[in-house]
């Protein structure tokens, strides 16, 4: 995601780190990471609690340059429809987690609120 829009800034690259560490890696672990991310395989969550968090993760590092890219954007969508979010819903998901973030709301305000959206779907 943070390379989508051709480059990593030190705000992108701390979020990414971040999260590395939330998930129990080191930062220099995060680093090679990124460095080899074209020969990582990706697994996709099985479960809408997992799958939620990953595209929080994604929504919060394409906000983190403060600059929203088109690019950006339709990779958060594309990457939710393939974790398995109905394409209906999907638009209105990660716009719903963005202006949770952008309003100031806790991840799991925002995670109660498109959980009760998408039951209702």
């Amino acid at each position: 995601m943070a390379k989508i829009d051709g480059h990593i800034d030190s705000a992108e690259m701390e979020h990414i780190i971040s999260i590395g560490e939330r998930k129990g890696m080191r930062a220099q672990d995060v680093r090679a990471l990124l460095a080899n991310c074209g020969s990582v395989k990706l697994t996709m969550p099985n479960n809408d609690i997992d799958r939620f968090d990953q595209i929080y993760d994604l929504v919060e590092m394409m906000l983190a340059d403060g600059i929203v890219d088109d690019s950006e954007m339709e990779f958060c969508i594309d990457i939710a429809t393939k974790m398995g979010f109905r394409k209906a819903v999907v638009g209105v998901l990660v716009k719903k987690i963005t202006t949770g973030v952008k309003d100031g709301l806790t991840r799991e305000e925002i995670k109660n609120e498109a959980i009760h959206f998408l039951e209702l779907q």
